[in-house]
């Protein structure tokens, strides 16, 4: 099941690269999708939810309701 979070710092294509490659350095099968109009990003990956989360915030973002 894909995993959508609302990441309020996230500002450009930049961003979106950093928090891909963030992503894809925790679970290289990834799929990750970034909207920067809706500043959202949909992962469909079979590492836990909790991980992406983490791997988003420790690349620099916050995320909408996670600390």
């Amino acid at each position: 099941m894909a995993l959508k979070v609302k990441v309020s710092n996230m500002k450009c294509d930049d961003c979106a690269s950093k928090i891909s490659e963030a992503i894809k350095v925790m679970e290289p099968k990834a799929k990750v999708d970034v909207d920067l109009d809706s500043k959202t990003v949909t992962v469909d990956s079979g590492a836990s939810d909790e991980s992406i989360k983490q791997a988003i915030v420790a690349a620099g973002y916050h995320i909408e309701g996670y600390q």
